[in-house]
């Protein structure tokens, strides 16, 4: 493997991931925000990118296609398993991990996870393959080195971003939260078993007279809807589906705390959200989750699936106007670290 060498003329992002938030969930987010701000300093970046849709099908056609497909000259990045089929003289020079699809298989059962582990074999094909692989967490570059065999010396670690001068502005505009409510703790996540927001709702039952509402869809969301209905809480458990950013700005004004109790994450956008929003956050001591939070700076961690201990930090914390304060402000300072432009810069310095 030859070393890696700087990047000269454009950048060309090849993803499958869906172009929108309902079906790309995080993963386009942050492709977006890199792509945008990579742009805003200067370079450019042609995306390679179906026109909609999504499920493992549609992305095993879209890499099909690029084998006997064209695109513009450049350095190619591929994210996730996204041009692991091309020939070897045209194979991403860059692979982009957002996910760790072996790890995030470890928490389905079935036919998702038998869809996942196949895609796995194209995310390890790729980043064998490519002279640097870029990880968001040191969680996920261990993941990778562990699950694919990457020699550690390939992988740099360059986190997700934000966009806070275009989020501070949504949330500027987003309707003040309502009088009079009572505590409201937020969920933002894409409903998959990996999530575990059974458990919050577990940890709900036990603390009367708060609200939670989840925002997103997916697969576990009838399930957990049954959930909060058997455990007596359907009427405090708010289930908004998908939203749009400037409502998604709302939820997260209209909110006391965020909480997030997923297993399994190579970053978690939604954490940078809720911090750049003053929000302290509750989060599962898991995956990356910490090397974000930061715990006790800007929240508070508990053991994954752990409802007593889930239920006991949110009502700590719901009794302790002071402490939230605190714990947001030390939020915000901590989300200028992933400002667009900054981690851009990092991208940029990982590729060489």
């Amino acid at each position: 493997m030859r070393p890696c060498q700087r990047a000269d003329g454009p950048l060309v992002f090849l993803s499958a991931t869906p172009a929108n938030v309902r079906q790309g969930s995080g993963t386009y987010v942050g492709i977006a925000a890199l792509r945008r701000a990579l742009v805003e300093l200067g370079h450019e970046v042609a995306l390679v990118a179906p026109r909609s849709g999504a499920g493992v099908w549609r992305r095993l056609w879209f890499n099909l296609r690029l084998r006997h497909g064209s695109f513009p000259p450049g350095t190619l990045i591929g994210f996730d398993l996204d041009g692991a089929l091309l020939p070897a003289r045209r194979a991403p020079r860059v692979a982009a991990i957002k996910g760790v699809l072996a790890e995030e298989s470890r928490f389905e059962r079935g036919l998702p996870w038998l869809s996942l582990r196949l895609q796995a074999l194209g995310e390890a094909r790729q980043t064998r393959r490519a002279e640097r692989v870029i990880a968001t967490s040191q969680y996920a570059a261990a993941a990778i080195a562990r699950h694919y065999g990457v020699d550690p010396g390939r992988i740099r670690v360059v986190p997700e971003l934000l966009d806070l001068a275009a989020w501070r502005a949504m949330l500027a505009a987003a309707p003040p939260r309502r009088q009079g409510a009572g505590r409201v703790v937020l969920c933002v996540a894409h409903l998959y078993p990996r999530k575990d927001v059974a458990t919050l709702i577990r940890a709900l039952a036990l603390l009367p007279g708060v609200e939670l509402r989840v925002v997103g869809t997916g697969p576990e969301s009838s399930r957990l809807r049954r959930l909060a209905r058997r455990l007596g809480v359907r009427h405090r458990a708010v289930f908004t589906g998908h939203v749009s950013r400037m409502r998604l700005a709302a939820e997260y004004r209209g909110a006391d705390l965020f909480c997030f109790p997923s297993r399994q994450e190579g970053f978690g956008i939604v954490l940078l959200e809720a911090m750049a929003a003053g929000l302290p956050v509750v989060a599962a001591r898991a995956a990356a989750i910490p090397e974000v939070v930061a715990a006790p700076g800007c929240g508070r961690l508990f053991p994954p699936g752990d409802v007593a201990a889930l239920a006991a930090a949110l009502r700590d914390l719901l009794a302790d106007d002071a402490a939230r304060q605190r714990l947001g402000e030390a939020g915000r300072r901590r989300a200028e670290l992933f400002d667009a432009p900054r981690v851009a810069e990092q991208f940029l310095a990982a590729l060489v």
